[in-house]
């Protein structure tokens, strides 16, 4: 068995952001919207940088429109991260998106989605789980919003909370009240951090919102001292290094700290983020960290356990799944 064949598990992938740029031209053709703009000569996206970006990321987010589009996106993503080997996966979902925040159009839009994840279920295995993720550029009191609708459907398949978005923007203590309001749901917490905010953005996620898992977390590598409290206190990161480098956090795969922080004992795990914006898969995850640090097989046996292990899913539902990546 080679890396690219192994079971995977993936914990931090935005499910618009994970849609085939041929699903979204398709949907805009027929509904009609020009979106050439934000497709480059090949068909991929097209952005300029970090903040480009979320502009192209909202522009295509723009033709889902209904919950039928989620239902065909949510079909889309699952046979994108099937083929990769993905046998679960935790994806971030917003209200924001999904009836603007409006609880009863939330519900109808998660019933599409989860039906469409247990078709897919039922045809490749893979497992999908929601993280309700309120928007940081959009402030504090949209937040409060979508916190609202998060802990309305809090249970079996919305397991978690969130905060992703311009980490420049406002001060993750403004977002307190969200975070107690879904912990308060029984929903697990993580929020994205130390990707553009340095590592005090970090410490800032953990002191203010008390998560468990940091989104990005790497530029925790700047302060050894932060380093070793998440080795201490086993918080997980959610290490997308395919789309650091690409982003221009990291200038190559060898200068990305995931390797230096699994040696000090931080729990890191692996995932792809936006995957097509990004030019990446599961599979190209595995492969270019074998290649950059000499990975093998245990090594991210391991990683697929750890991520396995800090799903916010139910023990049932964890249990199922590491049994699939003993067998794998």
């Amino acid at each position: 068995m080679t890396v690219s064949d192994m079971a995977k598990v993936e914990l931090h992938l935005h499910h618009e952001g994970a849609a085939p740029p041929a699903f979204i031209r398709g949907l805009a053709a027929e509904k009609k919207v020009d979106l050439s703009g934000i497709f480059n000569e090949h068909g991929g996206y097209h952005y300029k940088d970090f903040w480009d970006f979320l502009k192209v990321y909202e522009a295509a987010t723009s033709v889902l429109q209904t919950p039928e589009d989620y239902a065909r996106l949510t079909t889309a993503v699952l046979e994108e991260s099937a083929a990769a080997g993905v046998v679960y996966s935790e994806t971030f979902l917003s209200p924001d998106f999904c009836g603007d925040r409006d609880v009863g159009a939330w519900r109808e839009y998660l019933a599409a989605i989860r039906e469409a994840a247990d078709a897919a279920e039922a045809e490749h295995g893979i497992v999908l789980r929601g993280i309700v993720t309120c928007i940081r550029h959009f402030g504090p009191q949209k937040a409060r919003e979508t916190a609202a609708c998060a802990a309305e459907t809090a249970g079996d398949w919305i397991v978690g909370f969130g905060i992703a978005g311009d980490e420049n923007a406002g001060a993750l203590e403004d977002f307190v009240w969200s975070f107690d309001c879904t912990r308060e749901a029984g929903l697990r917490l993580t929020a994205h951090a130390g990707e553009w905010g340095g590592p005090e953005s970090v410490r800032d996620a953990l002191d203010h919102l008390r998560v468990e898992r940091i989104g990005h977390g790497v530029r925790a590598i700047e302060d050894l001292a932060l380093v070793d409290r998440l080795a201490e206190d086993g918080v997980v990161l959610e290490v997308c290094p395919g789309s650091n480098v690409v982003l221009g956090v990291y200038s190559d795969w060898r200068a990305h700290p995931i390797h230096r922080l699994r040696e000090r004992g931080v729990k890191v795990t692996v995932s792809t983020d936006d995957p097509p914006f990004f030019h990446t898969t599961m599979v190209n995850e595995y492969n270019r960290l074998a290649d950059a640090f000499e990975w093998d097989e245990g090594v991210f046996e391991d990683i697929a356990r750890t991520s396995a292990e800090a799903a916010f899913c139910d023990v049932a539902t964890k249990d199922k799944i590491l049994k699939r990546l003993e067998r794998s």
